[in-house]
Parts: C-alpha cells; structure tokens; sequence
C-alpha cells in the first residue's frame, strides 16, 4: 500500500481507463463475429465501442489536469507562497 495521497486527476484517469477497458471489451466482442462467421452485433454495440476512444480522453484530461496541479505547485514553491488551503 502506498503512503501518498491522491492528486489532481487521479480520479479522471482511474476513470478513463475503465471506460476505455469497456470500449476495448465491446470492440473485441463486435470483431469476433466476423472472424467467426456468426451474425454481426446490433448496431448498439458498435456505438459501444467508441467508449475507447472517450475514455482515451477522459484519462488525457486528468493527466493534464495533474499536471497544471504540479506546475502551479512548483510555481508557489519557487515564489515562495504557501499553497492555498482547500
């Protein structure tokens, strides 16, 4: 278990990666099918698998979220102000 303490984004890209798992699950799925020969998925699971490509975005948006948080961090460290309270 790890002592550090959750940063700016963290969140976001835990997210992302979710998402984009159950994007990458779905395209798998939608795929199979046509290697296999069976009937094609409704056209829902197609729409699926675009989650790939949101949670892509979501986890890139955390990443930059943490690192405005870490560049604002240096930036008072460097002023030396202290961090404002939250």
């Amino acid at each position: 278990m790890s002592n550090e303490t959750p940063r700016a984004g963290d969140l976001l890209v835990r997210t992302g990666a979710v998402v984009f798992l159950v994007g990458a699950v779905a395209t798998l799925a939608t795929v199979a099918p046509l290697f296999l020969g069976a009937d094609p998925l409704p056209p829902v699971a197609y729409f699926v698998c675009m989650l790939m490509g949101v949670g892509f975005l979501i986890a890139g948006a955390g990443v930059l979220r943490s690192v405005a948080e870490q560049r604002r961090q240096a930036r008072e460290a460097a002023s030396g102000t202290a961090p404002a309270a939250r």
